[in-house]
């Protein structure tokens, strides 16, 4: 019998410790043994020759429209654009129809996901006013990422836009809470500011002050609740600075569209790069920047967030927010570390390591014996144009077509089984429910 299931040979390891050459032995779906594994017996031997071997990516970020918006994404279609785009696990949000904020509602989440979904993956609860009572109870049902909470930009039920509310899901909980955090009131009040049939009004509309306002409202409520929060797609330079000065109780999310993307994108795409928060002008995109570069930011998170052409095609303001994003955080974020805005390394801490530090995910996030052998195989030499065609997303775009980028995802491994192998799907979904050390 051979030693090991697997064995990834000659690869380069990127990892917590920097970036080494290495051989992974994996055997029933756990990384097993790491580092020159030579005269080993394997059933299959996979050369990474010239490839970088990453911990599995996460992308605590997307919404995959199910149940009841399939018209745009569900978890098939979503988890197999994200593993044709080197991504092995995500985390997916609530705002579905039904919201997922009871018991039944993620419990059958969970059963539509179960090796239905090409990937691993956890699901958020959404935190309301009327679910505050379960919250402590749902927030530890195996494969829960967290609470998220929307404080602006939602509808029904799942907005959550006055302190009270905030405050009574945060002295509720024990887990981390997630939160898109933009002040309802002041959206409100500044409708008028949105012109019709331009786009590039809508951070116009949703201007700083709305993102700061709310940001500076929920550190309070995190501080005067001793409680940990998580903002999430930061969009402007004024709150990169401001949450430098607490990180004790906040973590952060950037994305990378506020990194890749500014205002010119407007005249480009429309309402197509329409999206809460919106993409703001190159001063705030460095701010952001400079966020990464010092740590402030912890996390990347594609904010998948797909309509159909013809939802987007809608004139402004009837148009809706949000893009695609899961398959082409890691082809866009790898051009920028071969442009040397970041190190592979800080790439890797923001899309394992930092999930892993920040979530409690018990066995991934890292390359290490014991650890689930979740593998992002990239060739960063290899140039490629991104396309629609290759974007599997149901609805068929991305902000980024005709883009050339350099460094690809060559192979998307989960828990040891091949998934995507050089843009071919090659093994059928056996995606899993993440599982979480508080809630073990």
């Amino acid at each position: 019998m051979a030693q090991y299931e697997t064995i990834f040979k000659n690869g380069t390891v990127a990892n917590h410790d920097g970036l080494h050459r290495a051989d992974i032995g994996v055997r029933d779906g756990r990384i097993v043994a790491l580092g020159d594994l030579g005269q080993a017996d394997a059933g299959e031997i996979v050369d990474c020759t010239g490839l970088h071997i990453l911990p599995g990516v996460i992308d605590t970020q997307v919404h995959f429209r199910e149940p009841g918006l399939i018209h745009k994404e569900d978890l098939e279609s979503g988890s197999l654009s994200a593993v044709m785009g080197g991504v092995t696990g995500v985390f997916e949000m609530p705002n579905t129809n039904p919201l997922t904020t009871t018991r039944e509602t993620f419990e059958e989440k969970i059963r539509l996901g179960t090796r239905r979904m090409h990937c691993d993956f956890a699901f958020y609860i959404g935190g309301t006013h009327d679910n505050v009572a379960d919250l402590p109870a749902l927030e530890r049902l195996p494969g829960c990422a967290g609470v998220k909470v929307f404080m602006g930009s939602s509808t029904g039920s799942l907005l959550v836009a006055d302190d009270d509310g905030v405050e009574a899901i945060l002295r509720a909980i024990a887990r981390r809470a997630a939160f898109h955090s933009e002040d309802e009131y002041r959206l409100e009040e500044r409708k008028s500011f949105r012109i019709p049939g331009d786009p590039s009004s809508h951070p116009v509309w949703r201007d700083v002050e709305t993102a700061m306002r709310s940001t500076r409202r929920l550190v309070g409520l995190a501080r005067k609740t001793g409680k940990r929060i998580h903002v999430l797609h930061i969009s402007t330079a004024d709150e990169m600075v401001y949450l430098a000065a607490h990180k004790d109780v906040a973590s952060v999310e950037v994305t990378p569209h506020h990194l890749t993307l500014d205002e010119t994108a407007y005249t480009r795409l429309g309402t197509y790069v329409q999206m809460n928060p919106p993409v703001r002008d190159a001063l705030h995109r460095e701010g952001i920047w400079a966020g990464v570069a010092n740590g402030v930011a912890d996390i990347l998170g594609s904010d998948h967030a797909p309509h159909t052409r013809d939802e987007k095609n809608h004139a402004y303001p009837g148009s809706h927010s949000g893009m695609t994003g899961v398959q082409t955080l890691v082809p866009t974020m790898l051009d920028h570390v071969n442009k040397g805005r970041l190190s592979l390394e800080r790439f890797v801490d923001m899309t394992s390591h930092g999930p892993n530090r920040l979530f409690g995910i018990a066995n991934k996030g890292r390359i290490a014996v014991g650890y689930d052998a979740d593998l992002t195989i990239v060739d960063m030499k290899r140039t490629e144009t991104i396309t629609n065609d290759w974007v599997k997303s149901r609805v068929g775009w991305t902000p980024y077509h005709g883009v050339s980028v350099t460094g690809w995802p060559v192979g998307t491994i989960v828990r040891g089984h091949k998934v995507m192998w050089e843009n071919e799907l090659v093994t059928p979904a056996q995606g899993q429910p993440m599982r979480f050390l508080e809630a073990l």
